[in-house]
């Protein structure tokens, strides 16, 4: 079924990444970086589909298509409202598919980042996101996950102000917060990457609104084509 699926999307354009299984699934982002859309099964060795999309969006925003079997109602309820962008069950036509595939990508559009495994932004900081490090000009620093979560979305959203409510649902899906805790994260984040937290040049808030990543969208790595990466 997964060389179906390669073969069909390689065909309509597609560079695709497969993985046997769930822990290899996250070695090859470990190595080559983020796709731009993930396909996941959910009946996968070592860890299911819901865990894997669990570790990939504890530290990242990666729109998922969950293709399986299973399609009980309670699962598929589950897996639409807390991990994926699209759910297609088998037995399934491969041109649905793809059509799917491409309106998420059109959806979501590209972002840079997710072509190499470490960005760098400017001449004071690049971003390993896989391995939730920052390197500036003077010091290497550790991100936690949420930490990590936030600046992937305000990164892939870069110059764009983002309301609280944007955040904080893609920050916390499963539960209610508020903006005091997300000021919170939004000051050790910034601690960790500003040259001076006093005065942020990255994230800066929009009064009364939400925050924005100020620096310019990363640029891109010279390539011979458009090829989204699945």
């Amino acid at each position: 079924m997964r060389e179906i699926v390669r073969i069909r999307l390689e065909r309509a354009g597609c560079e695709v990444w497969t993985a046997d299984s769930g822990q290899q699934a996250l070695e090859v982002v470990d190595r080559r970086g983020l796709p731009h859309l993930a396909i996941v099964d959910i009946m996968m060795p070592e860890m299911n589909g819901f865990e894997l999309c669990a570790r990939l969006q504890a530290w990242s925003d990666l729109p998922v298509i969950l293709l399986t079997a299973v399609n009980d109602e309670q699962t598929v309820v589950r897996g639409i409202r807390f991990f994926a962008e699209d759910y297609v069950t088998k037995p399934f036509r491969g041109a649905e598919l793809t059509a799917r595939v491409e309106r998420v990508l059109r959806r979501i559009g590209d972002f840079a980042y997710v072509l190499e495994p470490i960005l760098r932004v400017d001449e004071n900081l690049s971003i390993d996101f896989a391995h939730r490090t920052v390197y500036t000009q003077s010091r290497t620093v550790s991100l936690s996950p949420l930490e990590t979560k936030l600046l992937y979305i305000l990164m892939r959203h870069a110059t764009r102000p983002l309301p609280y409510e944007f955040i904080l649902r893609r920050l916390w899906p499963y539960e209610e917060r508020y903006e005091d805790t997300l000021r919170v994260v939004v000051y050790r984040l910034r601690r960790r990457i500003e040259p001076d937290p006093s005065r942020p040049r990255y994230i800066l808030t929009e009064r009364d609104f939400g925050y924005v990543f100020a620096g310019s969208p990363p640029a891109r790595q010279p390539r011979t084509s458009d090829t989204q990466r699945v």
